[in-house]
């Protein structure tokens, strides 16, 4: 048993894509036309790290409930970690990037970390080696 994916709220599915695989280096699984429940078009749209398994599902807003939630999926709480084996690397490459980081690198007894946004205004840990 595993988890898939993980739904990710997005206000727009290409700029979403272009964070999460340019600036991120996520790969783009999939992109292909799908339907809503009521028939409507959208996208099927899944990124995924590098060898990862499990990955997100970028789904457009679709009215105002749906809306509500970009950004704020977990309530304000990092909610998302992407951990990774060159920290210090990859911090500046995000960094570089235009990557909004909310708390600086620190050093924890599990490792290196620094809390970051994504497109939408998610919060992430950015997790490192000690």
């Amino acid at each position: 048993m595993r988890i898939d994916l993980v739904t990710l709220v997005v206000a727009e599915y290409d700029p979403a894509i272009t964070f999460f695989t340019e600036v991120l280096g996520f790969d783009l699984v999939e992109d292909k036309p799908s339907l809503t429940t009521d028939g409507r078009p959208k996208r099927w749209v899944v990124v995924r790290p590098p060898g990862g398994q499990t990955g997100l599902l970028l789904a457009r807003a679709d009215g105002d409930d749906q809306a509500a939630v970009v950004g704020a999926q977990v309530a304000g709480r990092v909610g998302f970690f992407l951990e990774v084996d060159d920290f210090g690397a990859t911090y500046r490459r995000m960094r570089d990037a235009g990557v909004e980081f909310v708390r600086p690198p620190r050093t924890e007894p599990y490792g290196q970390v620094a809390v970051f946004r994504d497109i939408a205004g998610n919060r992430w840990d950015l997790l490192g080696p000690a």
